[in-house]
């Protein structure tokens, strides 16, 4: 059980502490798509505000830390992340934790590992942009990786569109029998494919859900009306589609104002290909507030997304409030 919050220090009452296995406990009682839409509503309102994610290094080179920050009018809450890359003389240690504080007292309400959380809201933010963008009569669903961020994709996004067939792709799955086994008892839909090209070439909707630092997809191998979303990891300049592919794309993100600075594939199409990030049609909090317009479907459409600050601080006070109410 989560540290009972009542224990009262000078006055101050200590905030909940929550474990990763406590957060997971609450997970499948939150309504994670729901709470990214109305923090992206917020942002289009102006009751939420988004600063740019900070990278500290440590001394003597020990590692680093980002900070993503965010703070909620409506909910009266701001909170930050703290993600850890810790060298050691084996695998570097990366943690995340999430502190949320109250803007009515000033006080913590909140200090809760984000591992999890960062995975579903992650997941969350992509099923957001794909109810928006994805056609009406998407029926052709494509995932490419199958760690635990892929997953939380396709569970998020099973009952968004009638899919009929749904293609996914890892090459690690070749030689893990067991694995694809697992795999396809999610959904009797799923086929599990030989490589990227039959994964993604009759594909509506294609997913990428990787750690690669370099494209898995090639812009022969999908449809010229495919909506492809992708989140990338944190290497630099780290991109899961062709940069060219910008300029013959309708281009959306989660976050206008910070996300072309640090997507590697818009950098590099910048750099490279001369587009700019003017071309860029829309993002969440847009819309949601339906302020952009949508796409034509007469190419391809192409959502990136790099997280935010925001976006943590509103899972954390969706799990404070349901841990909250386990305590009353």
């Amino acid at each position: 059980m989560p540290s009972h919050p009542t224990e009262i220090t000078n006055n101050i009452a200590k905030p909940l502490i929550l474990c990763d296995a406590e957060v997971r406990d609450l997970l499948p009682q939150l309504d994670v798509q729901g709470l990214m839409k109305s923090l992206f509503l917020a942002l289009s309102d102006n009751t939420a505000v988004q600063p740019p994610q900070t990278l500290a290094l440590l001394p003597n080179n020990a590692g680093d830390f980002i900070t993503y920050l965010g703070a909620m009018a409506k909910e009266a809450v701001f909170g930050a992340k703290l993600s850890p890359y810790l060298i050691t003389e084996q695998q570097p240690i990366i943690t995340a934790w999430t502190s949320l504080m109250s803007m009515q007292t000033g006080q913590p309400l909140l200090w809760c590992d984000s591992s999890q959380l960062t995975v579903e809201r992650t997941a969350g933010t992509t099923a957001l942009a794909i109810d928006y963008l994805a056609p009406e009569n998407s029926s052709h669903l494509a995932l490419i990786g199958a760690g635990n961020i892929g997953l939380a994709h396709l569970r998020h996004v099973l009952k968004l569109r009638n899919w009929k067939t749904i293609s996914l792709y890892a090459p690690e799955l070749a030689d893990n029998p067991a694995r694809r086994d697992e795999i396809m008892t999610i959904d009797p839909r799923i086929q599990i494919a030989t490589d990227a090209s039959h994964c993604t070439k009759e594909a509506d909707v294609i997913m990428l859900c990787t750690s690669s630092a370099q494209p898995v997809i090639s812009l022969a191998d999908i449809k010229p009306s495919a909506f492809i979303t992708s989140i990338s990891t944190n290497a630099a300049n780290a991109h899961e589609v062709p940069p060219k592919l910008l300029n013959q794309a309708d281009v959306y993100c989660d976050y206008q104002q910070t996300t072309p600075d640090s997507a590697g594939e818009m950098c590099l199409a910048a750099n490279q290909h001369g587009w700019d990030k003017s071309q860029i049609r829309g993002d969440l909090a847009s819309l949601v507030a339906q302020t952009c317009p949508l796409p034509d479907y007469d190419k391809p459409v192409f959502f990136r997304s790099i997280g935010l600050g925001l976006e943590d601080v509103a899972m954390a006070y969706g799990i404070w409030k349901l841990a909250s109410q386990q305590l009353q």
